[in-house]
């Protein structure tokens, strides 16, 4: 459109309207309106930031400049050196198994009716804190396999291919002819003879603590061409030692219990008590010495330690695992639901096997969420703090020492705020690449 046109000149353009901003207001107000966040952002991670960046250089008591002392001590203090390796154990492996772990749940659940239940209950570590979740599973690694879980089902597992000692407390009492034979073992101190019953008495053992199979002892016959004889608990509840070495009513026989027949160091024969305490060994025995080998009195088995210094670390790493799993399969599972199922099948139909579907197919597509789940958890692993602080007991806290656990203890156990301000700041430039890294990957992803 034109105007009319003056004194014989061209056509004149009409002028457009002049347009706002697409929010319809100027940039003063637009402003305005991110001032709030701004200030927020600057009062709650810039501040910060720059408060800790510059105490790293004043020195713990905060009267001097210190310079690079606090940085220095990053790298000479074995407590924090200890922290710094255990980080990075953390980030190869916690995140690493998680993602992996999701992955498989994520893909096994699609082929399951009862998928939806199983991703409920995997997820369901996640509602609870971290606080919790260090409770519960200081209990599960608990040392006495009667309050901790793990060792319960260990030493169950062990006991099932090894049997364990019956009578771990017991030894011999006053009057015995058994004396000790060094390793724990113990021997009579003269030979045996056959058609002789030899009396084995022991004490130590508490009636409650008696095994099952238990019954009241009884005295050996004599046998002229055998060795016989009776091992016991010689102690009567309630009617002090009653006859030593001397069976008495209510005193049990120790059944199971090993007995071996040795000649100039060898043994020559062996047996087991019955459940009354009377045991036989053949006439090879005549002349030799009885001994109840060690195997006898070794405590049983109580587990592994799995919150001392070796496996202290591992252990809380599972448990971290056990909550972000969850996390993870449900990112991942996301991701899956969005793969174009004609690829799969276009696979299968040219014969391809499922697990080179799922390595040549399925992982490839689902790299770019594998990814977000694997530095999402990366980031999340550097500031790892609760689990270590609540699982690890006092006696194994040094060796899961973590970095976010050292500036708590720097700053408020040993009093060094300068070198906590410079551990933050570590802890900082750690977790810049990892961002910058997912940044670019999401303008990648983006761009495309």
């Amino acid at each position: 459109m034109t105007s009319a046109t003056t004194g014989g000149s061209g056509p004149v353009p009409a002028r457009r309207p002049r347009r706002g901003s697409v929010t319809g207001t100027r940039t003063t107000v637009a402003a305005l309106f991110l001032l709030p966040a701004a200030v927020l952002l600057g009062a709650l991670v810039v501040y910060p930031i720059g408060y800790s960046l510059i105490r790293s250089f004043v020195s713990d008591t905060g009267g001097g400049f210190a310079g690079f002392d606090n940085y220095r001590e990053l790298f000479t203090d074995d407590g924090i050196r200890t922290a710094f390796r255990n980080n990075v154990f953390w980030i190869v492996l916690a995140p690493t198994v998680a993602t992996a772990l999701g992955l498989v749940f994520a893909v096994l659940t699609e082929r399951v009716r009862w998928g939806t239940a199983f991703k409920l209950v995997i997820f369901m570590p996640m509602a609870i804190s971290m606080l919790a979740a260090g409770i519960i599973f200081r209990l599960v690694y608990d040392q006495d396999p009667d309050r901790g879980v793990a060792n319960a089902v260990w030493v169950g597992v062990h006991d099932t291919f090894a049997e364990s000692s019956a009578f771990p407390k017991a030894h011999p009492g006053r009057d015995s002819p058994l004396g000790e034979a060094g390793g724990g073992a113990f021997v009579t101190g003269e030979p045996v003879r056959a058609g002789v019953p030899v009396v084995l008495p022991l004490v130590g053992v508490a009636p409650d603590r008696m095994p099952d199979g238990a019954e009241q002892a009884r005295a050996a016959e004599a046998d002229p061409g055998k060795v016989t004889g009776t091992t016991w608990q010689d102690f009567t509840r309630g009617k002090g030692v009653g006859t030593l070495a001397g069976v008495d009513d209510g005193e049990f026989g120790y059944p199971g219990m090993r007995i071996e027949a040795v000649k100039d160091g060898e043994v020559v024969a062996r047996t087991r008590a019955a459940a009354d305490g009377t045991f036989t060994l053949p006439q090879a025995a005549d002349g030799a010495l009885l001994r109840l080998p060690a195997a006898n009195f070794a405590e049983p088995y109580r587990g592994v330690d799995w919150l001392g210094p070796g496996l202290v670390t591992p252990a809380i790493i599972v448990s971290y695992v056990w909550m972000w799993a969850g996390f993870a399969m449900v990112l991942i599972a996301a991701g899956l639901a969005s793969v174009p199922r004609e690829l799969l099948e276009a696979a299968r139909v040219d014969g391809a096997t499922e697990w080179q579907v799922f390595r040549r197919i399925t992982v490839p597509l689902l790299a770019p969420v594998l990814a977000v789940v694997l530095v999402t958890l990366m980031i999340n692993v550097l500031k790892i703090f609760d689990l270590v602080y609540i699982i690890a007991p006092g006696s194994s806290q040094d060796d899961a020492n973590v970095l976010a656990l050292q500036l708590y203890r720097s700053a408020f156990s040993d009093g060094r705020p300068g070198v906590a301000s410079a551990i933050s700041v570590l802890l900082l430039l750690l977790v810049i690449p990892v961002v910058v890294f997912n940044i670019r990957r999401l303008r990648r992803e983006g761009g495309r």
